[in-house]
């Protein structure tokens, strides 16, 4: 977002300036969409499994195993017939999306279970986002889904109030939950991006001139987050393993997988509009299949 900022003032600065208020400084991820909501801000970043709470529609990107690999993630979400129908469709909310950010893979992590299997998740009271999709994916793994809010979780882990959390990488170092959980198991459930909303009326107040300024501000917000987050990803793996002592696990994905899939099948059904988007993900994971391996880069 500091690319954001410098690339709107050194083309705006006359009329706009860029002010970035970073790690839940104004509140909670909720908090902050509602202030969008108002107007009170013009842009946050939220989890895409918040949005579905607002829209039906993102509901798609919170399923399970979804994409088969970071390829045809990073494909999709640069598919513009496959994010715009779901990026404009919180319009009514009084706030639409305009550009993803990588938020990795999700993964489990535990204070005291290794999870190598599925059946290690039975009875772990587990963090989870916000979201119906979310509750229902831990409790077909055979876990005890505990949502709450991101700040929550670190106390929440030390008092043992729950079990494990999911989340990507970053989770263990830049918030310290490696201090706490000392396994971290690459089970690979989501592949849920980041998304930078914007208010309504801002957006709709800029001149066409303004837009297209800010559309490349979005862009490069993109661009360079993407860059970053692979080499983030690496060294907060690196300092997990060597400065907090945390073991990381590559269970068999396979029967994550089976316990999940039914909800692809169940969401089409309820949802039928959002079947052509589906399709044409399936299309690109057909295109980028699995890696045998694949290390997680995730939120």
């Amino acid at each position: 977002l500091l690319a954001f900022e410098e690339y709107i003032e050194s083309e705006l600065g006359d009329k706009y300036d860029v002010e970035v208020f970073p790690s839940e400084l104004l509140g909670s991820q909720n908090e902050m969409v509602q202030l969008t909501q108002t107007g009170a801000i013009n842009f946050c970043v939220a989890s895409n499994s918040l949005l579905e709470t607002f829209s039906e529609n993102y509901t798609l990107f919170n399923l399970p195993y979804l994409f088969v690999s970071s390829e045809a993630y990073h494909a999709s979400m640069d598919d513009e017939s496959i994010t715009g129908p779901i990026f404009e469709s919180t319009r009514q909310a009084g706030f639409e999306a305009v550009t993803w950010l990588d938020a990795g893979t999700r993964n489990f992590y535990t204070v005291n279970t290794p999870i190598e299997t599925l059946e290690d998740l039975k009875g772990l009271k587990i963090r989870v986002q916000q979201s119906p999709t979310n509750v229902e994916m831990m409790e077909r793994l055979g876990g005890s889904a505990t949502p709450m809010g991101f700040g929550e979780v670190y106390t929440s882990l030390q008092s043992h109030i729950i079990d494990g959390a999911e989340n990507n990488e970053m989770a263990l170092t830049d918030n310290g939950h490696g201090d706490v959980c000392k396994y971290y198991s690459y089970d690979m459930h989501q592949m849920i991006p980041d998304i930078l909303i914007g208010n309504n009326d801002f957006l709709e107040g800029l001149s066409s001139e303004e837009r297209a300024i800010f559309d490349e501000g979005f862009a490069l917000v993109n661009q360079v987050q993407r860059e970053e987050w692979v080499k983030a990803v690496e060294n907060a793996k690196d300092r997990a393993a060597n400065e907090q002592g945390v073991t990381f696990l590559y269970p068999d994905t396979e029967p994550f997988q089976e316990a999940c899939l039914p909800m692809h099948d169940e969401m089409l059904e309820k949802y039928p509009d959002l079947a052509p988007i589906y399709e044409a993900i399936q299309a690109y994971n057909e295109m980028y299949p699995a890696e045998e391996t694949q290390g997680g880069s995730g939120e």
